[in-house]
This record gives C-alpha cells, sequence and structure tokens, in this order.
C-alpha cells in the first residue's frame, strides 16, 4: 500500500498527541484509532498505516535487552540502567540476560541500536580481517 504523503503528515500529528510527558500513553494511542476508525477520513487505511510503525518503533525504541556472558551483579545492572537511561532517556524497559555464547563482554540492544562489545563478535571481525 502506498502510504501519501499528508497521510505520513497525520500519522506523526496524531503519535505526537498521543504521548504524555514524552512517553507514549496506551490509552490515548487506543482512543486515537478509535476515533481515525469512527471518522475515516481520506487515505485513513495509510494513515493507520503509518500510524502503527510510528508506535512499533517507539515500543522497540523503549525496550533494551543486555547479554553478557554470566549474569551480572546488582552494581553492574544499575550502572548500566543508569547509562542507558542517560543516553535513551526515562522509561526504557531493561532486561537481562546471561547468554554463554559471548564467550566475554556485553551486547546491548536497544531498538536498531547493537552495541557489541562481546569476545565472540570480536574473534567474528578478527576471523573476516584474515
Amino acid at each position: 500500500m502506498k502510504i501519501t504523503k499528508q497521510a505520513r503528515r497525520d500519522a506523526k500529528a496524531l503519535f505526537q498527541s498521543s504521548k504524555t510527558n514524552g512517553l507514549m500513553d496506551d490509552s490515548k494511542v487506543r482512543q486515537v484509532v478509535q476515533e481515525v476508525i469512527a471518522r475515516k477520513p481520506r487515505g485513513y487505511g495509510g494513515i493507520l498505516a503509518h500510524f502503527q510503525r510510528l508506535v512499533k518503533l517507539d515500543l522497540d525504541r523503549r525496550n533494551a535487552l543486555v547479554e553478557s556472558a554470566i549474569p551480572l551483579d546488582a552494581a553492574a545492572q544499575n550502572s548500566i540502567r543508569e547509562n542507558l537511561t542517560r543516553t535513551y532517556g526515562p522509561g526504557l524497559n531493561l532486561s537481562f540476560k546471561p547468554n554463554p555464547a559471548l564467550i566475554g563482554g556485553l551486547r546491548i540492544k536497544v531498538g536498531s541500536d547493537v552495541y557489541d562489545g562481546s569476545v565472540q563478535a570480536k574473534l567474528a571481525a578478527l576471523e573476516n580481517n584474515l
């Protein structure tokens, strides 16, 4: 489905209006979708499709996965949480997961951003260079 520029602008404006204090509000998102469906403005299919994309991107941006070779202690988790909150803002949902395949180091994924400081990644990079 081709989405017009006007539909993109409308979806972006609706997305901005569905935020409270800079964070997406679930009840406002539902309300916006219900209003668009009830009114059925021109190109409402494109508006809803782009609005859905914006909501999905924001949800992905607010979820972080931190993988480490061994389980992290509370002090390390708090330090990582503070640094990521400083970088990405409040409202970030962090999950910590041990992954022995990393051998050592950390891999942090926030939305489409991946920070890979694991030994596994460094070995793979070394292998590619040889």
